[in-house]
């Protein structure tokens, strides 16, 4: 499979004097190395890769024209001259790889998490604690003045272009959308005044670049907010963002306040192209779709059926800097396949900590991870193929070490099986497949069905400990009741569920086993109307905001999540994704309890107190999710034993901590 299979990706794009040299733009992440001039080099690095990966037009993460349009406390800027020399060590290095670039001007508007932070009008956002201030006339022009003065820097530090962020809620999006601008002057009320703010800056920009600088707006396509704009003010401002001279305009989904999932992986693959499609035949200027697009055959259906003429990924340039690259070349099996999970990379953007990416931890820190052929090339052992052990055996062949790999189970992938077993999750099922092809790429000898002995490894240079957890089974009495069920033997379908179930434990794997529960046909994907229909999402956007009421689909089974802690559950839930799977559960008529003392199991059910007050739980089944516990049977204090993943720290199932372990030691012995 080459170019040729990907005909309408591969096709070269012309805007203004530059050309494109295929469909795929890389769309802005924040990534927190904007933040920190002394992380531009570490930066230029990061977007090296990309370019050189092929990636046909790429976005940076958002920098403010001023202060008042910080994201956060010292997040990037560009007003002044001296910050442009900064800028050119990525333009630089993208232009050697042959790419290009464009920077993304964002004004975060009312979403700043700052006290300076400004809007159309002084109501906050519910998402920050911090009100701002309305802006007056004189400031509005202040405003559309720095866009522009950042415009002409990104000019003089040699990007290709900008991208103006008119979407996703912020300050543009705050003038554009009644919800948020119901000022009675000249920038507010009627459509006219409240696209103003927006239309001048375009104008003033394009007057003051010239005419082949690249300038792409995203426009807020589907806001998934009440009092948003409705279609018609969409496709109208989409032909005013034409005459005013933008080269591009890119798709955006959803505000960051909505409560409808936009990005996470169970929005399906694609699911939001059909909002590009609806704006495609009413604008003669490229369009760019979003959202949820991670493999080259989800974009050429894309490109080919006319749904748009240019697609956006970001996260999977994460996952894999050279996804381009591959798909052109014809080693999709080489794609390590963004999963959606938002684990590395906007769970930790939002506790503002460096992006990463949970399948690629050298994302974000290329300068770190640089696998070196060994001085001496040695046979070592790896115990349990989950993912910690994955990583580390692929890495160590990858570099020339011979690697035995030893799996006690039929297959590899270890908890990371259960895992794509959730609904919603089954991209999970890339990570194995890539794990797969790269052991087999790599030559580990991998032995499955293997329940290994100290003997077993006596022969090996050096012996890798990554047998991962078994579930932690909690002192309860008739904790051996035919009622009772582990979580792994659930989701593994070794064992069934009756129609009545307690959850015992409501962290991350309570959550997943609850989903699971929930779903008729857990292995059924959702289709894009289905996933339309849950969560209220109107696919004609006549509405304002494009919101409806919500198909709430019932639970498939009566189920009680239970905890010990008072608590909220789900409290350790990633900070992006916490809410959905809360929301998802409640829609579904899950029933959540707290403070739970649990007394015994037998065949009335389950007996708990809450509050002093005894009950019984009428149940089928228990299902058992309270913790794990490490498989470190086999690790010795030795010198040339290691210990990794699960079986060195058995917190809550953590991936993203086993994959970065298993490459980091991968990489060193």
């Amino acid at each position: 499979m080459t170019a040729a299979n990907y005909p309408k990706l591969f096709e070269p794009l012309k805007v203004g004097n530059k050309t494109i040299k295929n469909r795929v733009l890389m769309g802005s992440m924040h990534t927190g190395l904007e933040d920190r001039a002394k992380n531009y080099p570490k930066l230029a690095e990061y977007f090296r890769q990309r370019a050189a990966g092929e990636a046909g037009i790429i976005v940076t993460g958002g920098i403010a024209p001023n202060i008042s349009g910080w994201v956060g406390p010292f997040s990037g800027f560009l007003k002044y001259g001296f910050q442009v020399k900064r800028h050119r060590l990525i333009t630089d290095a993208v232009h050697q790889e042959g790419g290009l670039i464009c920077m993304q001007i964002l004004h975060s508007g009312r979403y700043g998490y700052h006290p300076f932070n400004v809007s159309a009008t002084d109501k906050q956002s519910p998402i920050t604690p911090f009100k701002p201030k309305k802006l007056t006339e004189k400031k509005i022009h202040k405003q559309i003045k720095d866009f522009v003065n950042c415009a002409k820097l990104a000019q003089k530090a040699n990007y290709d272009g900008v991208e103006i962020m008119g979407s996703e809620g912020y300050l543009i999006n705050q003038f554009i959308s009644p919800r948020t601008n119901d000022r009675d002057d000249a920038w507010g009320g009627s459509f006219a005044n409240r696209t103003k703010f927006a239309l001048e800056i375009v104008k003033q920009t394009r007057a003051a670049v010239g005419e082949n600088f690249i300038i792409i707006f995203r426009l807020s396509m589907l806001e998934l907010v009440s009092n948003g704009s409705s279609i018609d003010e969409v496709i109208q401002l989409a032909k005013l963002m034409e005459q005013a001279g933008v080269s591009i305009i890119n798709t955006g989904i959803g505000w960051h306040e909505a409560r409808v999932p936009t990005i996470a992986t169970m929005v399906p693959r694609a699911g939001f192209a059909w909002v590009t499609e609806l704006i495609k035949k009413e604008v003669n200027v490229p369009l760019v779709t979003t959202n949820r697009i991670n493999h080259p055959q989800v974009a050429e259906d894309i490109i080919q059926s006319g749904k748009a003429d240019m697609v956006s990924m970001a996260r999977p340039f994460l996952a894999d800097p050279a996804l381009v690259q591959k798909s052109r070349t014809g080693d999709v099996k080489d794609i390590n396949i963004c999963i959606g999970c938002n684990q590395a990379c906007l769970d930790h953007v939002f506790k503002n900590k460096m992006a990463s990416c949970l399948v690629n931890p050298a994302a974000c820190h290329e300068d770190e991870f640089i696998k070196q052929t060994p001085k001496i090339k040695k046979n070592i052992a790896v115990v349990g193929a989950g993912m910690a052990g994955l990583s580390c055996s692929t890495t160590l062949a990858e570099r020339g070490h011979q690697v035995t790999l030893f799996e006690a189970a039929d297959k590899i992938g270890g908890q990371f099986n259960l895992a794509a077993a959730i609904p919603g999750k089954e991209e999970f099922e890339h990570t194995i497949s890539y794990f797969t092809h790269l052991l087999d790429k790599h030559g580990v000898n991998l032995k499955l069905n293997s329940q290994v002995t100290a003997a077993d490894l006596a022969g090996f240079d050096e012996v890798v400990i990554a047998s991962g957890v078994t579930p932690r089974v909690p002192g309860i009495e008739g904790i051996d009741h035919a009622k009772v069920i582990l979580y792994h033997d659930l989701l593994s379908g070794r064992k069934t569920a009756g129609k009545k179930v307690a959850v015992i434990g409501a962290g991350g794997i309570g959550f997943d086993v609850s989903e699971y529960l929930s779903v008729e046909n857990p292995d059924q994907a959702q289709t894009i109307d289905e996933f339309c229909a849950e969560w209220g999402i109107d696919k004609s956007i006549e509405s304002a905001g494009g919101l409806v009421k919500a198909h709430d689909e019932k639970s498939a089974r009566e189920i009680y999540m239970l905890q010990r802690k008072t608590s909220k559950p789900g409290k350790g839930l990633g900070k992006t994704t916490g809410w959905i799977h809360r929301l998802a559960l409640k829609k579904k008529g899950v029933k959540t309890l707290t403070g739970v003392n649990y007394e015994k199991i037998d065949d009335q059910g389950l007996h708990i107190t809450v509050k002093e007050k005894s009950q019984v739980l009428d149940v089928d089944h228990v299902i058992i999710c309270a913790g794990q516990v490490s498989n470190k049977d086999l690790y010795q204090e030795q010198d040339n034993y290691h210990i990794i993943g699960g079986a060195d720290l058995a917190a809550e199932l953590d991936a993203k901590r086993a994959i970065k372990q298993g490459t980091l030691l991968g990489m060193k012995l």
